[in-house]
């Protein structure tokens, strides 16, 4: 998730666009894709791909293609719209639909990311209690399983939201210097892994796919189409939902938006594999046998998978990888929730972020169904996204006004409310009632909502007389 380099840089030209002598070259994006992307949640998402039953084909080929698009997204979407208007999100989106709205945005943004950091303070929890002995959560849980998980937590917790609160720019320093090390780290957990599973050629490491399996307890089988379609839209909030425009606003030209793909080959593609085959040697283990034997769903705790693999290496690479997500996280949803608090303290609100995200992380139901929660998130946040493209390319070819609320001098868009609500609600409505996947939805839902954004304003527009 790309939130360190946005955090670090959004505090200057909030409202003014980036001058050109502050823009960058290609280089200073790919390190920061490279690093941010071989993450926390790498270590969760390989593992639970194996849940899912998926066979090798769909695996390795729909990550290969999925991630080529969510590539084409960053560059021809977000990284051009970014280099044409140099804005923030928040301000791109404030000229659009006005304050009032905008601060609803904020708060959804905000306990999305502490939700997700949540997740990330969990996986921290199953590294530092490898030496507590301490039990690991299972796939299913959903509750703390034992006094030990929940002082480690809240501990792991206390800590990041300190340093969130106190020390950001300290901090994400440390984490760009060590992100190498966190890529260093799948790829020998992945080598070591393929030497435990005596993996000798290309026909071997394919079986550990083969043609799938059935879906763990709890889990739905997942085909091509889920991967290639979850993988585009993982995230979806950061390239189709603009998140990202604060971010290449800086890039001197919107070719700087092919460095994504450093992050999506090397974090979401090799780290996952990486991390799916550390599952792979823990599924031969008796425990997991044992497990399955009963039709139970095992431990997906990514601490004693890197551990496993290599030994105190692995802990500090789980630890690492944890921290280096979750800090920028908290960072981000403690602004996102400041926004909505301009008067308050920004330590204090860091804080307030970090108790939400503690708490979170004490439910490992938000990192072991990590899965389902990606897509939700993306698929809440790139609706958004959506009205700001067809509000940049769109707006003049069907005679409505751009950046309408800045020009009306309004701080409610209407058209933005209701192109939203009238999408989420409609493909949410259909991904439970009829049990379809949220990530099949996602794109439906983007192109819906950018759709009726156009027709509502052609009809709030000429009814308010606004020209």
């Amino acid at each position: 998730m790309s939130n360190k380099q946005e955090s670090t840089q959004s505090e200057e030209f909030e409202r003014e666009p980036v001058p050109a002598s502050k823009l960058k070259t290609w280089k200073s994006f790919l390190g920061m894709y490279a690093g941010e992307h071989a993450a926390g949640t790498e270590f969760v998402i390989g593992p639970l791909f194996l849940t899912t039953g998926v066979s090798a084909f769909d695996l390795i080929i729909g990550l290969l293609l999925g991630n080529f698009m969510a590539v084409l997204s960053w560059r021809f979407l977000t990284a051009e719209i970014a280099v044409k208007n140099r804005l923030t999100l928040y301000y791109q989106l404030e000229k659009i639909c006005g304050k009032r709205l905008v601060t609803w945005y904020n708060l959804a943004n905000g306990l999305l990311f502490c939700f997700l950091a949540g997740a990330m303070i969990t996986v921290s929890a199953t590294a530092v209690g490898i030496p507590f002995d301490m039990k690991m959560p299972k796939l299913t849980d959903t509750m703390p399983n034992s006094i030990t998980w929940v002082i480690i937590v809240l501990a792991i917790g206390a800590l990041i939201s300190i340093i969130a609160a106190k020390g950001y720019d300290t901090v994400s320093k440390a984490a760009n210097w060590l992100s190498p090390f966190l890529v260093l780290a799948f790829l020998a957990c992945g080598i070591v892994a393929l030497g435990q599973l005596e993996v000798s050629s290309f026909s071997d490491f394919w079986a550990i796919w083969g043609e799938g399996s059935d879906p763990f307890p709890g889990q739905i089988k997942y085909t091509f189409w889920h991967v290639f379609l979850w993988s585009w839209f993982c995230n979806a909030a950061m390239h189709i939902g603009m998140s990202d425009l604060s971010v290449f606003r800086y890039a001197k030209s919107a070719s700087s938006g092919w460095t994504t793909a450093a992050g999506m080959y090397v974090g979401h593609y090799m780290a996952w594999i990486a991390a799916a085959l550390l599952y792979a040697v823990y599924l031969k283990s008796p425990e997991a046998m044992t497990f399955l034997a009963n039709n139970q769903a095992p431990t997906v705790a990514p601490g004693p998978l890197a551990y496993n693999a290599i030994g105190i290496f692995g802990i500090l690479a789980v630890v690492i990888a944890g921290w280096t997500t979750a800090n920028p996280t908290i960072y981000r949803a403690g602004l996102a929730f400041q926004a909505i608090m301009p008067k308050a303290s920004t330590f204090w609100v860091t804080i307030c972020a970090g108790l939400v995200a503690t708490i979170a992380g004490l439910f490992p139901a938000f990192a072991m169904k990590l899965l389902d929660f990606v897509a939700l998130y993306g698929f809440v946040l790139a609706p958004v996204g959506a009205i700001i493209v067809f509000d940049q390319f769109f707006a003049d070819r069907f005679g409505i006004i751009s950046n309408y609320s800045e020009k009306a001098g309004s701080n409610f868009n209407m058209a933005f409310l209701m192109a939203w609500l009238v999408s989420f609600g409609l493909f949410y409505f259909i991904s439970v009632s009829q049990g379809v996947f949220l990530s099949f939805l996602t794109l439906p839902a983007w192109l819906s909502c950018g759709i009726l954004y156009i027709l509502l304003s052609r009809f709030w527009q000429k009814k308010l007389a606004i020209t």
